[in-house]
Formats: structure tokens, C-alpha cells, sequence
């Protein structure tokens, strides 16, 4: 009968490295800026998913639909629901800036005449808002990727 020797975690050569970047990741994503950041993503997210019938132009049923699939994402991605270290959340910060700019310029974008001027209003001042925070999280996300890379002595772009 062989017997197998199975590694435990604890003898993993990177360990001590791989618990220093979660515990960087930890302390980015607990400080009080970015825990705003998140708060008002995801606070912005959900209003914008709303924003149809928050606004009162829910019988632009392209907008409607648009504002409600974008807010629903926009919330997702922002508000750490796909990863809690910010030094990955750097490329979905700018994705969500994305979202933003689509937000403001969706009311002429979409098909059919839903360029009313509540709907241009909610989405400009939405997607600016939406833009910023984006912009917000992927400046933390990036000075929290550099100190990581300089915790771990590698050269930072």
C-alpha cells in the first residue's frame, strides 16, 4: 500500500505572500473612501434601474428597459458583488464608466423618440454621477494595485 503525501495550504512556498495581498485587498476595500464609493454606486445603480418610473417616463419602453438593465448592472458591478480586492476591480471601475457615458447618451441613442426632456435630464445628470463614481473606484482601484506591486517589490507602470 503506497501512501500519498498530500501538501496542506500551510506549506505552500507563496503563502505568506498570497495572505499579504488578501490583507492589502482588506484594508482597501475597508477604508471609509471606498466603502462611500460603493454605498453611492450602489445607491446610483438602483435608482437608475427605478429611474423610469421614478421620473415618470416608463411609457419609453426602450429607455425604460435600457435604464433598468443598465442600473441593474452598473449596481453589480460597482457595489463589490463579483470581488472584494480593489486591485481587481480595476478593468469593471472602468467598465462602469462605460455604463455612465451609454447612460448619458442613451436618450438620442436608443430606437424610437424617447428624448423627452425628463429623460435627458435623469440620464445626463444619472450618467455623470455614474461616470465620477466609476472614475472614483478606478483611481482606488489602481493606487491599491501599485502599493500592492510595490509591497511586492515589482516595478509599478
Amino acid at each position: 500500500m503506497a501512501t500519498s503525501s498530500r501538501s496542506s495550504m500551510e506549506t505552500h512556498p507563496d503563502i505568506l505572500d498570497m495572505r499579504k495581498r488578501h490583507e492589502m485587498a482588506e484594508r482597501a476595500s475597508t477604508t471609509p473612501r471606498a466603502q462611500a464609493i460603493e454605498t453611492l454606486a450602489l445607491l446610483t445603480g438602483l435608482y437608475l434601474a427605478a429611474s423610469p418610473w421614478i421620473a415618470g417616463f416608463n411609457g419609453l419602453t426602450t429607455l425604460a428597459v435600457n435604464n433598468l438593465i443598465l442600473g441593474i448592472a452598473y449596481a453589480l458591478l460597482m457595489s463589490g458583488g463579483f470581488g472584494r480586492a480593489y486591485e481587481r476591480t480595476h478593468s469593471m471601475a472602468w467598465a462602469c464608466c462605460a455604463l455612465g457615458l451609454w447612460t448619458i447618451i442613451s436618450p438620442w441613442a436608443v430606437a424610437g423618440d424617447v428624448s423627452t426632456t425628463r429623460s435627458v435630464v435623469n440620464n445626463v445628470i444619472v450618467g455623470v454621477v455614474a461616470l465620477l463614481l466609476g472614475l472614483a473606484a478606478s483611481a482606488a482601484a489602481k493606487s491599491a494595485d501599485t502599493s500592492s506591486a510595490k509591497n511586492r517589490g515589482m516595478p509599478t507602470t
